[in-house]
């Protein structure tokens, strides 16, 4: 059973890029992407703040899709094998006598063995559960938009300016999706979004020829706001983690949806193994543990150095400018922030 607050389809923020290594898995769920309008993607570009541009073929390549498009898909192949969709929002979880029961707003009260916590970067159950996280105060902001507009559809680009970055890829219908992230102090400088994507983002020159030369499609940008990717648990008071849940690598690295579709492999094997060979509860969570840092333990410690390298403008420009003499270290690079193809067990 599924216990989700929203209704589908609807529009999340997000990169919207995914790695292909992923792409086995989803096919192997049902989900084709390319039918639902992926664009497949091999190149990827990084600019500093002072538009220095530096292009790279991605080792593994990955697929642009819409969080809208992708979510739907995956919420009908669940109804369709059977799952359980219930609309509501989860308030509390508590594990006892080796169930856990699991309080809900509107429908009262479920009572499950295995429970998996995939509500994302951050909610009142992470209070709750008094995750140690959820008290440090998290300074970004990060919008999302789709636009119409000319631009590759085999590129990903991520593009630096004062405070920030913004990722761009084409997805579905020939959407061309932006999403940025910012330091929430430097935002409230301005008095909205337009006015910062103007006065901040613009400065970038890459940035400003695609915000000039498109047009929206979202009446008003997304956002969301307390971002934290300080280190969290995959275990919490026996509650498998997935997903933002479990760990958030910095968006610069555009792997998120491949790390959350990835631990929901690696969790759901578990589980079956669990039911079906009589594992116990903490061999499960000590194998979760084990596998969910083995596979992203590495890729958020990358992913924090490639960020503090960009928040300094000086050390990022010079590294953009050794990449340009070494261009065979990008790949190597790329590659420390992604996975291997996954296999299907």
């Amino acid at each position: 059973m599924l216990i989700e607050k929203n209704s589908f389809p609807k529009h999340k923020v997000c990169g919207e890029y995914i790695s292909n290594e992923v792409l086995t898995y989803l096919n192997y769920l049902g989900v084709d992407v390319f039918s639902l309008g992926a664009k497949k993607i091999t190149k990827f570009q990084v600019s500093s703040i002072k538009s220095k541009l530096l292009t790279a073929d991605l080792p593994l390549g990955g697929f642009g899709i819409s969080r809208y498009a992708l979510d739907e898909a995956l919420f009908f192949e669940a109804k369709s094998v059977g799952v359980k969709i219930i609309q509501d929002t989860v308030v509390e979880v508590r594990f006892l006598d080796e169930k856990f029961t699991i309080e809900t707003k509107d429908n009262g009260s479920y009572v499950a063995k295995i429970t998996i916590g995939a509500y994302g970067k951050r909610t009142h159950l992470d209070v709750k559960l008094n995750r140690g996280f959820i008290k440090n105060k998290s300074p970004y902001l990060a919008v999302k938009t789709h636009v119409k507009g000319d631009f590759p559809e085999d590129v990903v680009a991520l593009h630096n300016f004062e405070g920030g970055y913004c990722g761009v890829s084409k997805v579905e219908d020939n959407n061309i999706n932006l999403c940025y992230i910012t330091n929430l102090e430097a935002f409230r400088k301005f008095k909205d979004i337009e006015e910062f994507q103007q006065q901040v983002i613009c400065q970038n020159t890459h940035l400003k020829s695609i915000f000039e030369n498109s047009t929206p499609v979202f009446d008003t940008p997304l956002s969301i706001s307390q971002i934290s990717f300080d280190r969290k648990s995959p275990v919490e008071q026996h509650m498998l983690m997935c997903g933002d849940s479990a760990g958030m690598i910095h968006p610069l690295c555009g792997n998120g949806m491949s790390m959350a579709i990835r631990s929901a492999q690696i969790a759901s094997e578990l589980i079956l193994d669990y039911f079906e060979n009589g594992i116990s509860r903490s061999s499960l969570e000590l194998s979760y543990t084990k596998a969910w840092n083995q596979q992203f333990k590495n890729r958020l410690k990358v992913g924090h150095l490639v960020a503090k390298v960009f928040d300094h403008p000086k050390i990022s420009e010079a590294a953009l400018s050794a990449l340009k003499k070494m261009p065979f270290l990008m790949p190597f690079i790329i590659q420390q922030t992604h996975g291997k193809p996954m296999q299907i067990l």
